[in-house]
């Protein structure tokens, strides 16, 4: 059975992500940016649970509901070591290790570069991924702590994955990448999808999810060829007005 995913938005670009494993009932968020939203939204869900809270890395927007979630549901946090940093953490994961979602594995990866302890969850065999801030529509996560070798090796993680692997993100940044992209690509197809992201947007539809075969043939950042072009994309980005 497949995964029940229910995406939100919440604050002022962040999405808010409920996982539901169907055949237990087992119920989980991915990171906490926002308690409020995160409870009104499983209430809207009647899911009635929450068992699990998957944090991604440690930046607050990402586990600032932690500590009341945990209060007031009772759940087990899970996530990389960085998250004590500023949050409440119950159970440490890092590359390599599996998280049970009901009888769903979720497989973790270790993803460093927009932060140092960055990780990704996959669910391999649901052909489901929930990764944080490294790959977005378009785009990637800024280097804030990490190198772009870091940040490029673990987009190489992400791109080694079976193509229609669906890809959950946590912001929505795609229209600002789709501008970024067309000024790298001038191919028909990337208007076209360019166009089809603005479309969406114009009328607040969301982006996300995307697949790995849509962003390895149209994101500029997995279509870099190297670490080197990776990190001139990556600069070039962050410095992009248009």
């Amino acid at each position: 059975m497949i995964l029940d995913v229910r995406l939100f938005p919440c604050l002022t670009d962040n999405y808010g992500l409920l996982v539901r494993d169907p055949q237990t009932g087992v119920v989980a968020t991915i990171d906490t940016p926002d308690a409020d939203a995160i409870l009104a939204d499983l209430e809207a869900s009647g899911w009635g649970r929450l068992d699990l809270i998957l944090n991604t890395h440690w930046h607050p927007d990402h586990t600032q509901g932690n500590a009341r979630l945990k209060a007031e549901k009772g759940c087990e946090i899970v996530g990389p070591e960085e998250v004590r940093r500023v949050a409440p953490l119950d159970r440490v994961v890092a590359g390599g290790d599996t998280v049970m979602l009901g009888e769903v594995a979720l497989e973790v990866s270790d993803t460093p570069g927009h932060t140092l302890g960055h990780i990704v969850y996959r669910a391999a065999a649901q052909g489901q991924a929930f990764v944080g801030d490294v790959l977005f529509p378009l785009g990637c996560g800024r280097l804030f702590e990490g190198t772009p070798e870091q940040m490029w090796d673990s987009l190489q993680v992400l791109a080694s994955w079976p193509d229609e692997t669906v890809i959950w993100s946590a912001h929505e940044y795609a229209a600002a990448n789709a501008r970024f992209a067309m000024s790298l690509d001038d191919r028909a197809e990337m208007t076209d999808h360019a166009a089809h992201i603005f479309a969406l947007r114009s009328v607040g539809t969301p982006t996300v999810p995307t697949t790995l075969a849509i962003e390895k043939a149209f994101n500029p950042f997995l279509r870099a060829r190297d670490a080197s072009e990776f990190a001139a994309r990556r600069a070039a980005k962050d410095g992009f007005s248009g």
